[in-house]
């Protein structure tokens, strides 16, 4: 496969054209399949995971568990993809902007990709054994709903709210592995995120809808029609209000509050802004990378300040 080819069937929220372009062709497939010219997908994933651990007061102290957390994101968002793809691969054959992935355009075995994911699991067992016992009970409960997530498109209208389940859960791990133990505060702080990982993946579904309207699968950006912005910045609200919650657990003072203000902000910048277009929705959705560092941050200042 050539260099133009290369570019022809590389998605358009890749972030990686060059790098992937230059590597062999097997190990180039893998990363598309694995996501791994999309970070975002893992930044999205590892970020409630960082949040707990801060908030919890284990920011600076538990660094290396930060980085664990990082790893297994990276490793497991990979894997959730394979996996998606190998059951999706059908429906991901009849959408534009997925037609080109490994398994739908035929670039790779199912075969091959079943090893891939096992091997990106193996990792994911790695960072698991790093976890306390009580931890890693709480995150090997996530895998029932990372299995039935892409069956979720296919019986229900809003399948952002399971995904929401999903990628949130890492704020359960994080705050389980420093507190010991699910307290209000984690739980909390994982409700919270839920409606967060809603809105944005509302934003996200915005680019298929024509497609998945006509293909028959659900989604919440059709499930709430006009109502986009609306529900957006409802799920945005509803999502700032738990993890004031949280935060008021953790330190009952108005002041740590504040620490939620440039969140917000952005928050309401992506939905005050956001054009329901082929492009603008995709910018806003990456845009929560930097949402996820700005709880970091305020969650880093909190919980330090009880530590």
């Amino acid at each position: 496969m050539n260099q133009t080819t290369v570019k022809q069937v590389i998605v358009p929220d890749s972030e990686a054209r060059g790098l992937l372009a230059r590597l062999p062709d097997t190990p180039r497939i893998l990363a598309q399949l694995a996501r791994f010219d999309r970070p975002i997908g893992w930044w999205l994933l590892f970020w409630p995971g960082a949040w707990a651990v801060a908030l919890a007061g284990g920011g600076l102290a538990r660094w290396p568990l930060i980085g664990w957390l990082l790893l297994g994101s990276i490793a497991m968002r990979g894997a959730g993809c394979v996996f998606n793809d190998i059951v999706d691969r059908d429906l991901d054959r009849k959408v534009a902007r997925t037609a080109a992935r490994p398994l739908a355009s035929g670039a790779m075995s199912v075969k091959v990709a079943w090893a891939w994911l096992l091997a990106l699991c193996l990792i994911g067992l790695i960072v698991l054994l790093q976890l306390q016992r009580y931890a890693q009970v709480v995150a090997l409960g996530s895998l029932a709903l990372v299995a039935a997530y892409p069956f979720m498109k296919r019986i229900t209208g809003w399948p952002q709210v399971w995904l929401g389940l999903v990628f949130s859960w890492a704020a359960l791990v994080g705050w389980s592995e420093v507190m010991g133990a699910l307290s209000l505060p984690g739980l909390l702080l994982y409700a919270g995120t839920i409606f967060w990982v809603v809105g944005y993946d509302t934003i996200y579904a915005l680019q298929d809808r024509e497609d998945d309207a006509l293909i028959g699968i659900g989604s919440s950006a059709l499930s709430m029609g006009r109502y986009v912005r609306g529900g957006v910045t409802l799920c945005y609200t509803l999502a700032l209000a738990l993890w004031a919650c949280a935060i008021w657990q953790v330190q009952g003072q108005m002041l740590a509050l504040a620490a939620l203000l440039p969140i917000a902000a952005h928050l309401l910048w992506q939905v005050a802004t956001l054009k329901e277009d082929g492009v603008d929705p995709l910018s806003k959705f990456r845009s929560n990378r930097f949402a996820g560092l700005l709880m970091f941050l305020g969650c880093l200042v909190v919980g330090s300040s009880v530590a």
